[in-house]
């Protein structure tokens, strides 16, 4: 706050990188309903697949459908450990054609900035948060699809500015 007992902007500048936005993903995928859903489900087919292809294997026959069905269960295994940090490699490109990211966290919301877009987020828009040990995630609460603006902590210009970016946060939005 300043001497009027305004509350100071926080501004972040800094790069999104694909250790990010994995790291995003996967707080996201434990922290919100539908993310755990699907976890779930991949590791639950996958599991289930890789056993009723074990199993098959075990018996006389052709092994071709056998592998094909434990290799299916593997692969959805692999997919639910291993897919934020594969969706965050295809993202790879957008991230380096976006370069220095500017980030504004103010009472009203995010005003998110790039060499091409600016972008206002109101806090109704993305009303929830969580922490990582390196960013601060927000997230709407759209069932479909989960929005969601990473603030990586590296861009704060003063350590303080984490504790004071954390205060504005915990008073606008519902940490998870």
């Amino acid at each position: 706050m300043d001497m009027d007992g305004e509350q100071v902007p926080v501004r972040l500048v800094y790069r999104i990188t694909t250790a990010d936005v994995a790291q995003a993903l996967r707080a996201r995928d434990a922290r919100v309903p539908a993310g755990r859903r699907k976890r779930t489900l991949t590791v639950g087919f996958g599991a289930l697949l890789l056993g009723f292809g074990g199993l098959a294997l075990m018996g006389d026959g052709p092994l071709v459908k056998p592998l094909v069905t434990a290799g299916a269960g593997l692969l959805m295994l692999v997919l639910a450990l291993l897919g934020p940090q594969l969706t965050a490699r295809a993202f790879a490109g957008l991230l380096a054609k976006a370069g220095e990211t500017t980030a504004v966290v103010d009472a009203t919301g995010l005003q998110v900035s790039t060499a091409d877009t600016q972008t206002r987020i109101n806090w109704a828009a993305q009303p929830l948060y969580t922490e990582t040990a390196d960013t601060f995630v927000t997230l709407s609460v759209a069932k479909q699809a989960v929005a969601m603006t990473i603030l990586p902590k590296r861009g704060a210009a003063d350590p303080a500015d984490i504790d004071r970016l954390r205060a504005v946060l915990d008073r606008n939005l519902q940490r998870l």
